[in-house]
Order: structure tokens, then sequence, then C-alpha cells
């Protein structure tokens, strides 16, 4: 009896510290944030991620009451940015914006990756998820899906697939095509997808699988031919531009996504201020009115179920990759 009273008396005092311990914690993270936070962008100026990274930050400068520095770090398949953002301090003022290239094609590219997705990233909120567009150069004989795959296998090897880099979802996403259509195409991985879109307006380069967020205003003005989208339904922003699958290519989806992390080991009442704000300005007008324009659609939801999404994104380009040969050029 004795004994059950002293391990009561235990589990009571060990209850009580990790109460005061939190209630601590809590009290010393209550001014966060005290002096502004910078955005790692593990991708150039101009590219989708970049884009969105802006529209993000300027919506969460008013929900955080902190100005928000957008660091852009690209290079080596997305990883030069996420490496650094890995090993800085989990101290809520560094962040970043991680693609869906970053958090779950690259690392089922890249053979030795300086950090590991699951163990030193904290998932803070998913913010958007939308399409890639195929886009063909207006120098290209192709208006169609159909005449595209056409073109292609009468000229093996001929056509060039541009990408905003080593990894990114335009570069699978084109190695999934051509693995689906039986074509050959050459992929041109650039330093950010607004060079790429550059070469494809001027016809250096034929076609482009590249986000919406990017590659849009340039299709609704007539630069790029719009021939698809590459999600499992039609974009709002394009609802006359059918998905490749309605296009002739069976089987084919490849989705884009994007969310905010942080280092692993951000402490709890860092991360849920962080994650209350992004949703808050996920759901602001400016926000909603930006990306409806490109036809992504805004996300949102808990840290919890960003990182289960995460997980299954990477079991999902795991076997895409597989299947497609895919490889760093």
């Amino acid at each position: 009896m004795a004994d059950g009273s002293h391990r009561t008396r235990i589990r009571r005092a060990l209850g009580a510290l990790l109460w005061l311990t939190g209630a601590l914690g809590g009290a010393a993270f209550a001014q966060y944030p005290e002096r502004p936070l910078r955005l790692i962008v593990p991708q150039a100026p101009g590219s989708a991620t970049d884009t969105a990274a802006r529209v993000l930050a300027a919506e969460l400068v008013p929900q955080l009451g902190q100005q928000i520095v957008v660091e852009n770090r690209p290079g080596g398949a997305l990883t030069i940015g996420m490496d650094l953002l890995a090993k800085s301090a989990p101290d809520g003022y560094t962040i970043g914006l991680g693609p869906v290239g970053a958090l779950a094609i690259s690392p089922n590219l890249v053979a030795k990756l300086p950090y590991d997705i699951e163990r030193d990233f904290q998932p803070v909120a998913l913010i958007s998820i939308g399409h890639l567009l195929l886009a063909a150069s207006p120098k290209l004989a192709a208006n169609s899906v159909a005449e595209l795959v056409a073109h292609a296998r009468a000229h093996p090897g001929r056509l060039t697939n541009a990408s905003s880099s080593n990894g990114s979802p335009g570069h699978v996403g084109g190695e999934l095509f051509k693995l689906l259509t039986g074509t050959q195409i050459v992929h041109v991985p650039y330093k950010g997808g607004a060079l790429a879109i550059n070469d494809l307006i001027a016809g250096q380069v034929d076609i482009m699988f590249e986000s919406l967020n990017s590659i849009a205003p340039h299709a609704k003005a007539g630069k790029v031919k719009a021939l698809a989208v590459s999600g499992a339904r039609r974009s709002p922003a394009f609802p006359a531009v059918p998905t490749v699958a309605e296009a002739g290519v069976p089987g084919y989806e490849a989705p884009t996504w994007s969310g905010v992390v942080a280092p692993a080991g951000l402490p709890r009442p860092v991360l849920d201020r962080l994650n209350a704000a992004v949703n808050r300005a996920i759901a602001s007008p400016g926000f909603r009115e930006r990306f409806g324009a490109i036809g992504d659609e805004p996300a949102g939801g808990t840290p919890e179920e960003f990182a289960a999404m995460i997980r299954r994104e990477l079991a999902r380009w795991r076997d895409v990759v597989r299947r497609s040969g895919a490889r760093l050029d």
C-alpha cells in the first residue's frame, strides 16, 4: 500500500513538473516573433516556388507582425536551399517553402542527401495544390497532346523538354510522359523556371511541364500553347484545357503542391503560432485571389496532416521515378 502511495506521489510530481515546463515554455515564446523571419526558397527568383513564396510572405506579414525576407538558394536538385534550412536553428526565425520537388521528388533521385526529409524537417502547413501545364513553344508544329506524341515519335530524340531544374516536378513529369507515350524527348534543365519559359517562348526548346503559378500568364497571353494540365481533374483557371490523361495518355497524373517547413526541433508553441498564421494567410482574400487566378487551390491544415501527406507523396514519387527511369542530368 505504501509502495502504491509512493508511486502515486511520484507520478503526480512528474505531472506537475511537465505542466510547469510546458507553461514556462509557452511563456518564453509568448512574444514570438520579435524580429523579421527568413523564408528560404530552394529555387531561383521567378520560379513557381519563388512566386508562391512571395505571395505567401506578403500575406504573412500582417499575421505575424514582422517582415518576411525571401532568400533564394537554388541548385543541387533543390538540395542546397533545403540543406541550409535543415541546418538552421529551430527557433522559428528561419522557415522554408518546400515544393513537391524538394520534399518528395529529389529524395528519390539524389543518392546521398545531406539531410533526411522526415527526420530533419518540421512540416508547418500545406499551402497549395495545383498542376503542371504541358506547354509547347509557339514554333512547334503541334497543337494538341496527340499531335505532340505523333511528332515526337516521328522525330525520336529531336524534341526538347525544358524544366526549371533537375529533380523538379517538370523534370519527372516529363519523364513520366515519355514513359507512358513511348517517346524519346531530351530533358534540358535550367536554373529556374523563368529562364526556361523565356526559351520556350523564343522556340529554343520545344515543350515544358511547368507549374501554373509561373507559366499561366504566358499561356493566357498566347505566348505558349497550353496543351494539357497534369492533375487528375481540369484546372478552374483553364477549364477548356484537358488533363494529360483526357488528352490521350491514360494513367498520367503529376500534381504539384508546396508547403511551409521548418528545421526539426521547433518548439511546439512556435509551431502552433506559425501554423495558425499560415492558415490565416492562406484564407486571406489576397492569397485566394492570386492563386485562384492561376488555377492552384489554397490548402491549409495541421502540421500532422502535412507530415502525413509528405510521407504519402514520398512513396508515390518513388514509384514514378522507378517506373520512368528518371535520373539527374
